[in-house]
């Protein structure tokens, strides 16, 4: 048998990569078990009491609830506006559409250590104090451009024809927006709108220079690093994990059932 090196390097490679980013997830899920008190570095012991007493350790489950909710916030926040501008943008013809496109792919291009002190820079020329507020305002801003690029991608999909049918049917400018137009354009939102609270609850950088005395869960990890992670952080990392993994199972699979029924309807 002929040896053929791009047989056997590609899988070694693909392994060696997932491995490489399955081994961070693997260590906090196992260390959310270890029986710890101070530092959860060394492995202790087994115990469960880490799951079932997550907020026994001071500001964790706070840090949680206010990810949550910037998340939230500035994912709605975003993708309202984002959504409308992405429509603006894809179908109409206006003076300064190249300009506006442009200035909203720059927070994407832009380093979040130059994004966050700017914002910081801003709100403390405007005299606005630091809190969940100028948080929220931050996180909606950076989301927003990625909220406009995935619904404009999507905008550009359409087929104009179905719009012009509904128009043809005697049906408003809303009707048709509400009827057609929005159920269309729904994946790309939802979509736009899952990567929005991704990106906010996974921000650090931002969050840092603008959050006074406001603590994120990303924030509160990064403190606690510093005196010896607490095991329900593990907890609250890997149940974030597990639920996103459940949610794109379910929706795989969901998604490959109805394939499967439109493929036996035809």
């Amino acid at each position: 048998m002929r040896f053929s090196l791009g047989k056997w390097l590609l899988p070694l490679y693909s392994a060696l990569a997932l491995i490489f980013l399955l081994t961070p997830i693997v260590y906090t899920f196992v260390f959310s078990f270890n029986d710890s008190v101070k530092s959860n570095i060394v492995w202790v012991g087994f115990t469960l009491d880490n799951w079932t007493n997550v907020c026994d350790a001071q500001g964790v489950c706070a840090a949680f609830g206010t990810s949550i909710l910037v998340g939230v916030v500035a994912t709605l926040i975003a993708t309202v506006l984002g959504t409308l501008l992405a429509i603006a943008l894809a179908r109409y013809r206006f003076r300064g559409r190249s300009v506006i496109s442009l200035l909203l792919f720059l927070p994407m291009a832009t380093p979040e250590v130059v994004l966050g002190a700017g914002l910081a820079a801003q709100f403390l020329t405007a005299g606005v104090p630091k809190g969940l507020g100028t948080i929220i305002i931050a996180h909606a801003l950076f989301c927003l451009s990625f909220v406009v690029v995935t619904v404009k991608a999507r905008v550009a999909s359409l087929d104009p024809a179905l719009e012009e049918a509904g128009r043809d049917l005697y049906g408003s400018a809303f009707q048709v927006f509400t009827r057609i137009t929005l159920p269309l354009l729904m994946p790309g939102i939802i979509a736009a709108a899952l990567l929005s609270f991704a990106l906010s609850f996974d921000d650090f950088i931002i969050t840092r220079f603008n959050n006074g005395g406001v603590e994120t869960f990303p924030v509160f990890v990064y403190t606690a690093a510093a005196r010896g992670m607490p095991p329900e952080a593990n907890v609250i990392a890997s149940a974030v994990f597990i639920l996103a993994l459940v949610i794109v199972v379910v929706a795989q699979t969901t998604s490959a059932a109805r394939r499967k029924r439109l493929a036996r309807a035809q």
